[in-house]
């Protein structure tokens, strides 16, 4: 489980437990790094291969993966530039450890990067879990997200991503044909126990 730096990303690679284990891709918020989030993919798809890249923005010297303006105002071409290059990386990394498209399971900036990602290179991903996200692009391409399962996990009492803009983000996936589940916690924006068990559901009852 060593850290990594191929394909332009820092990032950790955690082989599944067998050769048809399922694929995680990792993506922390501002501020964490490629270790963040492997605590979290260990527990909702135990065995699964675990790719965990470190965003290469700094904001203030705190990793990212894509340039905001403000809070909750974003760079849209730095956005859409990001989200292909971490494409690249993703593709990449399944070629060289032969692995099967992955789930993303992105927490904020992480989670807004996962949801550019899948409407700017739907081949890349299987499907995604969404946690504390909101629209990363006001006017995506059309693009055909039939058969993709996400799950968004919202928290109602957010003070950074309004709920009516995480809807709007379900919104955007269902119109592209994914099939969208989208849930209000009683939470702020910090992860809970109750995102780790929806989020474990929701992989148990995928096909």
């Amino acid at each position: 489980m060593a850290t990594l730096t191929d394909g332009g990303f820092v990032h950790r690679f955690v082989p599944g437990a067998t050769a048809d284990s399922r694929t995680l891709l990792l993506l922390h918020g501002t501020g964490g790094d490629e270790t963040d989030l492997l605590p979290l993919g260990q527990m909702i798809a135990p065995g699964a291969a675990l790719l965990s890249p470190r965003g290469k923005v700094l904001e203030n010297g705190m990793p990212r993966f894509f340039r905001r303006l403000a809070e909750g105002v974003f760079d849209h071409e730095d956005v859409a530039r990001r989200a292909h290059e971490l494409a690249d990386f993703v593709a990449a990394a399944r070629k060289a450890h032969g692995l099967p498209p992955p789930v993303a399971v992105g927490f904020s900036n992480g989670a807004n990067i996962a949801a550019a990602m899948m409407m700017l290179r739907p081949e890349v991903l299987d499907g995604a879990v969404l946690i504390r996200a909101m629209v990363p692009l006001p006017d995506p391409p059309a693009v055909d997200l039939t058969g993709r399962r996400v799950l968004i996990l919202s928290g109602a009492m957010d003070p950074i991503v309004p709920e009516e803009d995480a809807a709007r983000l379900a919104g955007q996936l269902r119109t592209a044909g994914a099939a969208v589940e989208h849930e209000v916690l009683p939470a702020g924006h910090g992860l809970t126990q109750a995102d780790v068990t929806l989020a474990r559901r929701w992989f148990a009852a995928a096909p």
